[in-house]
């Protein structure tokens, strides 16, 4: 291979050109374009603080690598033990044809050859594909995918009119900033693409730039009490009103057309499924990516609990200052075993920040689901969703739990333009084709991805016939079988939901117990199940949604595991989970935590969806009840969507405990408030199976 380290490179970022790159023996240079005139810049040392997910100093670094790698076969494997498997090719009118090479084990920094040269470099994410590419030759990379005709070409540049405060009907003005199209018809009227954001709008705003370079009005915001704006951080509780004051301000600009759209991720999930539930007539499309869901559902209260790690990582990031301490988000300057272990709970974030947490004091004022929690509930005003929304997740999202209950409630309100893209992913999608030791394949990373994104929004905001709203409803990726499959819904019509019983003659304790998982009905006077739940030593799992490796934990007396015998063919799942369990316990509350998971035949036990809930709130959250201890109860669990296949020779199992050390602080079994750090108390839980009480979990498998 003949790359030189001087090889200069066009840069693009979700399709728009972003200058040139060029590599010199230490330095990355870049020579920028003008974002307003799209006229190119002199060349300038590459500025350590720009935002870009492709990793330009370590391509520079690894050159010498690349250039003694031979670029054949199935598998490369270069000296710095990078390691790439052949992947799909594109051809040009000339006849050239290119070969990609996936990047396995790590980040999805993909290659582009040519005749055993490299070409390119990509990196696929949420914001836009990003990618250089030797001059001329984009049509043999997957910038192939921009050049569908009708998708919005970055024929613009973007004038930023700065930032204006806008305020809202209790008079707090929020910090919002917006970007126009330079270049455009004067007095043209346009759409608007909403970004509403906790996380300083200042930190993305090239990525949403980009979408002004492609004909959009952007309005780019902080929410109240966060960076510039004005206000108080109430997290969830104002986003609803908030976003509905702000298309009002929108549509009442000169430059609004009226017709306005909402992207968001993670919390920022959250702001536009609650803009949605306002029901603004102006709001025509919404994307949604790895939503939190609501507070008593994911969050805050999952299940009813009180969320340790997922949520206090959050919260203290957004209380040392008005902007996130991401050092403490990622757990890096707060210790996130220390964090979860201090007492007492209302004081956690004086010990490990040093100061008080405006919303952790604020949940601990509302220990149970009263207006406060009824004015954070989607499900409150799920009937006032009129827009077409974009969801888009994946398995190993940790808030998987939030995206299942945006799809349920768009489900049963039958919102007519609904979609789903659900993926091998993680919180931050479509990077990696690995995790955990769990391979997906090729074809986890997608090159499509922000160019449907633009589609959803050319079709409804801009009226583009571009079919986006004909194809199946549902895109998904089956782990296992590592390939993607559509359906004209989720959970697909393909998918029988099937229940599988628990059993056992009493001693499902640990995996080295008698439990059994089968689709046979329990018999009559089955003999329950029993363990201690001692909230002093709870389960210590890894606290998010990955493929983790239970197996350590399943060797628990206090984790009942029932699992089914060895498959004798391939069974694959795909869609909603649930599980009815009848239980009781000896004291008045309690927790259940449940986890489903594949066993391979060396006994690895790998989690694919689990859930946890209190006990207290079987009935609703609004609809708190004690249990009378020894009292055989019913309890409806959901658990998060998956798609998987089970191989020949694997068993399912399902399995059953009272704590999740990471997920939610132990319950103490007193049925007290937990805020008050109430003395714990050990309880003896009974799991039943039986003819009377048929405790099983539903899985939807697959028929085709």
């Amino acid at each position: 291979m003949t790359t030189a380290n001087n090889s200069i490179f066009n840069f693009y970022c979700a399709g728009v050109y972003e200058g040139k790159i060029r590599f010199t023996d230490d330095k990355v240079m870049h020579a920028k374009v003008n974002a307003r005139r799209r006229t190119q810049l002199q060349e300038d040392v590459l500025d350590d603080r720009a935002k870009y997910v492709l990793p330009l100093q370590k391509i520079r670094e690894a050159l010498p690598h690349y250039r003694k790698a031979q670029w054949n076969g199935d598998r490369v494997e270069t000296e710095n033990g990078e390691i790439y498997h052949r992947h799909i090719t594109y051809s040009d009118d000339s006849g050239r044809t290119s070969q990609v090479w996936a990047k396995r084990e790590d980040t999805a920094v993909d290659i582009v050859t040519l005749d055993g040269e490299i070409i390119a470099w990509l990196c696929p994410n949420r914001y836009g594909m990003e990618i250089i590419v030797r001059e001329g030759l984009e049509k043999l990379t997957p910038l192939a995918v921009y050049d569908d005709p009708l998708l919005s070409k970055p024929a613009y540049g973007v004038n930023d009119l700065g930032t204006y405060l806008v305020p809202m009907r209790d008079g707090v003005r929020l910090a919002t900033d917006v970007y126009l199209p330079e270049g455009i018809e004067p007095g043209t009227r346009l759409p608007t693409i909403l970004v509403r954001t906790c996380y300083d709008r200042n930190g993305r705003k090239e990525s949403f730039m980009r979408w002004a370079n492609k004909g959009y009005a952007v309005v780019n915001q902080d929410v109240r009490g966060r960076a510039d704006s004005e206000g108080e951080l109430v997290p969830f509780y104002y986003e609803r009103e908030d976003g509905s004051d702000t298309i009002d301000w929108i549509v009442s600009q000169d430059w609004s057309n009226g017709d306005v759209g909402m992207w968001g991720a993670s919390y920022l999930g959250y702001v536009v499924m609650a803009a949605a539930t306002s029901g603004h007539p102006n709001l025509k499309a919404v994307v949604n990516e790895v939503n939190v869901g609501s507070p008593f559902v994911d969050t805050v209260r999952r299940g009813g609990t009180v969320c340790s790690w997922p949520l206090l990582c959050w919260t203290l990031a957004q209380s040392v200052g008005t902007r996130t301490d991401f050092q403490v988000f990622a757990g890096i300057t707060v210790d996130p075993a220390q964090a979860v272990d201090a007492r007492p709970i209302r004081d956690i974030p004086r010990q490990m920040i040093g100061k008080a947490s405006g919303p952790w004091d604020l949940w601990s004022e509302h220990p149970e689901y009263d207006d406060y929690w009824r004015g954070c509930t989607h499900s409150e005003r799920a009937d006032q969703i009129q827009a077409p929304m974009f969801v888009i997740s994946g398995w190993y999202d940790g808030d998987s739990a939030g995206v299942s209950e945006t799809w349920r409630l768009l489900t049963e309100h039958d919102v007519p333009n609904r979609k789903i893209w659900l993926g091998p992913w993680e919180h931050g999608p479509n990077r990696a084709r690995d995790l955990k030791g769990a391979a997906f394949g090729e074809d986890a990373v997608v090159y499509d991805y922000d160019a449907n994104v633009l589609r959803w929004f050319d079709r409804f905001l801009k009226g583009v016939a571009n079919g986006i709203d004909e194809e199946p409803r549902a895109r998904y990726y089956v782990v296992g079988e590592n390939k993607w499959r559509t359906s004209a819904d989720w959970t697909p019509a393909e998918s029988a939901v099937t229940p599988f019983y628990l059993g056992s003659n009493g001693r499902a304790n640990s995996a080295f117990g008698d439990g059994t998982l089968g689709t046979s009905a329990p018999a009559p006077g089955s003999a329950p199940d029993q363990y201690i739940y001692n909230p002093e030593d709870p389960v210590a799992d890894a606290g998010e949604r990955e493929p983790e490796n239970r197996r350590t934990i399943e060797l628990r007396q206090d984790v009942l595991c029932y699992t089914s015998g060895k498959l004798v063919e391939d069974l694959t799942i795909a869609g909603e989970l649930s599980a009815i369990l009848y239980a009781a316990s000896s004291a008045v509350d309690t927790d259940w935590v449940v986890a489903l998971s594949d066993v391979d035949e060396a006994n690895n036990s790998i989690l694919l969806s689990s859930y946890i809930v209190r006990a207290k709130y079987r009935r609703g959250y609004d609809k708190p009840e004690l249990l009378t201890p020894g009292q055989v109860e019913r309890f409806d669990i959901f658990m998060p969507n998956i798609a998987h296949r089970f191989p020949a020779g694997h068993r399912i199992r399902f399995s059953v405990t009272s704590s999740s050390k990471f997920v939610a602080f132990p319950n103490s079994n007193t049925g007290l408030n937990p805020y008050d750090d109430p003395a714990p108390i050990l309880a003896t839980q009974t799991i039943h199976h039986s003819e009377a009480y048929p405790s099983h979990v539903r899985l939807p498998v697959l028929r085709a």
